[in-house]
């Protein structure tokens, strides 16, 4: 199979290595394409036997399937350096926030399109990806999509695309939330008299072991949370704070808010 990468960012390098490290496709079936002419031979070097170009370059894409790996504000710079005429039996696989499958079917002037939604954590193989398909795409193209998708995390497949704008707000978002509130804990660490890197570990310790808590107890959240906070406690305190700042609240507004910015790139 060949594959060729519109876009070669962070994302869509990351889902090329992915490929490669699982033998998903060979070197020399991997087409690299940035718009940046500059970054051509810096590509070149970390995908040796690849193929690397710059959009400008573009008459044609010889590839069973093409990623659009750009930022959704570059999806018209896209089109406009796509002056030729996709084949009918080539596969789209988008993973631009809030652009939707039928614009893209529009401007494209193609069917065959599949819209995905992964997150940052891809880089490191343990991301998730929601992601659905336009009518026409059969079981065997989807599976084939999703095994390329696996090879970064995990992948869900939603039939109704507008819940694409929740996965957006909720994991492609996502860690950028958790990033905000350990960079929140470790200052207050600081605050407290303890050392920088020494807050860092602690903080980051605590996260990583809260996640294999909630991964491997059989108790729900909020028994968890009562595990912690015992009458009268130091937990108690901190949450009693949270409640009367209302955090929970303000977290659910951010969320919501970045649904409705996913719902506007659409426009």
């Amino acid at each position: 199979m060949k594959i060729a990468v519109l876009g070669a960012g962070n994302m869509g390098l990351s889902f090329s290595k992915s490929f490669l490290k699982y033998e998903l496709i060979l070197p020399e079936n991997l087409h690299l394409i940035t718009r940046k002419k500059e970054k051509v031979n810096k590509i070149a070097k970390l995908f040796p036997g690849s193929k690397v170009s710059a959009f400008e370059e573009l008459k044609e894409i010889e590839a069973d399937l093409i990623i659009i790996a750009v930022k959704p504000q570059d999806f018209h710079f896209v089109v406009e350096n796509i002056s030729f005429q996709l084949k009918e039996d080539q596969m789209v696989l988008s993973i631009m926030a809030g652009i939707k499958i039928e614009k893209i079917q529009h401007l494209l002037n193609h069917k065959k399109v599949v819209r995905a939604m992964p997150n940052s954590p891809t880089l490191l193989g343990m991301g998730i990806t929601g992601y659905t398909a336009a009518e026409g795409i059969s079981f065997p193209d989807l599976m084939q999509i999703e095994r390329f998708l696996n090879s970064t995390g995990r992948s869900v497949y939603l039939e109704d695309e507008n819940l694409l704008d929740g996965v957006t707000a909720l994991s492609g978002s996502g860690p950028a939330y958790f990033y905000y509130i350990v960079d929140a804990m470790i200052k207050a660490g600081t605050e407290m008299g303890i050392e920088e890197n020494l807050a860092k570990l602690f903080v980051k310790q605590t996260m990583l072991g809260a996640y294999h808590l909630i991964n491997n107890s059989d108790k729900n959240l909020e028994e968890l949370i009562k595990d912690v906070a015992s009458k009268g406690g130091t937990t108690e305190a901190a949450l009693k704070a949270f409640e009367d700042h209302e955090l929970k609240e303000t977290l659910r507004k951010g969320i919501l808010a970045a649904e409705k910015r996913s719902k506007e790139l659409s426009n």
